[in-house]
Formats: C-alpha cells, sequence, structure tokens
C-alpha cells in the first residue's frame, strides 16, 4: 500500500497529536513562520482599514441622520397644515354655535 497525500492528509485528521507537532515544527522555521505570518495579515484589519470604516460609518450615520431631518421636516409642514385645517374648523364650529345660541335669544326676546 502506498502512502498518498490523500492517505496523510486522513492521517493528520485523526491524531490531534500529530498535527501539534507538525504545527511546532512547521513554525520553529523562521522562512516558514514568515510565511504563515505574511499569509494571516493579508486577513487581518489594520487600523487604517478600521479608521477607514470608521469614517464610512461615520459618512452613512450623518446621511442616514440628514434624510431623517428632512422627512421629520415633511411631517412637521403636514401636521401644521393639518393643526390649522383643524383649527379652522373649530372656529367655524365655535362661529355657528354662537350664532344658534344668539338666534335662540333674539328669538325668545323678539317673540315672547
Amino acid at each position: 500500500m502506498s502512502l498518498t497525500a490523500e492517505r496523510i492528509v486522513e492521517l493528520f485528521e485523526e491524531d490531534a497529536r500529530a498535527r501539534r507537532r507538525l504545527a511546532e515544527l512547521l513554525v520553529s522555521e523562521p522562512d516558514v513562520r514568515l510565511a504563515i505570518i505574511n499569509a494571516v495579515i493579508r486577513d487581518v484589519a489594520t487600523k487604517h482599514d478600521l479608521a477607514e470604516l470608521r469614517r464610512e460609518l461615520r459618512g452613512e450615520i450623518e446621511r442616514v441622520r440628514e434624510e431623517l431631518r428632512g422627512e421629520i421636516a415633511r411631517v412637521e409642514e403636514r401636521l401644521r397644515g393639518e393643526i390649522d385645517r383643524l383649527y379652522r374648523l373649530v372656529a367655524a364650529a365655535l362661529i355657528g354655535i354662537m350664532v344658534s345660541i344668539a338666534t335662540t335669544v333674539l328669538v325668545r326676546v323678539l317673540l315672547p
């Protein structure tokens, strides 16, 4: 039976102790350790990456704030219009009630 790469991988999958020993051997070699570090560093976020992400998030937050301010202004304008309409409606109703009361009083006074 020949030892294939597939079989070697299977053997390492089965033996955790052997995997640890292989890892220790690999990282003890400066060139291999440097290659591993360089490969890992490509996947690690740097301070610059985080600062750029922070700037993007702040810009997005500011854009959402502006959007909300605009929406709030539109809602306030609609509410002002509704309040004005309701005010006119209540004023007209009050005038109608006062005219009705005045008419009733005048009818009672003038027509005993």
